[in-house]
């Protein structure tokens, strides 16, 4: 069951991230037997070089069917490039429907891959490195059947 379940995921990697010169970052880490502790705070590095350019910032990730929450609370930290704090901001996101349970996002057998806008038409205001870092903010810990975190970083494509 293992195996089909790591099959499945990198094929729904492979056809989720198809070549789109649009994306500046993309990146995930994998969650220990698909635990997510609290103590576990991702960190995502994103160098900016265009600072005039319009960007949309989403979440990343995986969960499977057995997830037993219908959202899922993250803290996102934002810091700059020169080392301040930018923001520090709580965020529900939706996994299912919570009154018919049907899983959001793309799924393939009991895996399911979610895109989450958080940031639309963003300025940075400075190049450099931005660092994002993520954290779950459910009560429960570990966080069970949650497979992986990320963030995706793209450019607005004009005429959107």
């Amino acid at each position: 069951m293992k195996v089909f379940q790591i099959i499945a995921a990198l094929f729904l990697m492979f056809s989720i991230s198809s070549c789109d010169d649009s994306v500046v970052y993309k990146a995930h880490e994998d969650m220990d037997d698909g635990m997510w502790y609290i103590k576990n705070k991702p960190e995502f590095k994103v160098e900016i070089k265009d600072t005039v350019s319009r960007y949309n910032v989403y979440y990343l990730f995986r969960n499977t069917l057995q997830y037993p929450y219908y959202n899922l609370y993250l803290t996102r930290k934002l810091t700059g490039p020169d080392g301040k704090l930018i923001s520090n901001t709580l965020e529900e996101v939706f996994v299912s429907n919570e009154i018919t349970g049907k899983p959001y996002g793309r799924g393939l057998g009991d895996l399911f891959d979610h895109k989450v806008p958080i940031v639309k038409n963003h300025t940075f205001t400075q190049s450099g490195t931005y660092v994002f870092q993520l954290s779950q903010s459910m009560r429960q810990n570990p966080l069970p059947f949650i497979l992986s975190v990320g963030i995706s970083v793209e450019k607005v494509k004009t005429g959107n």
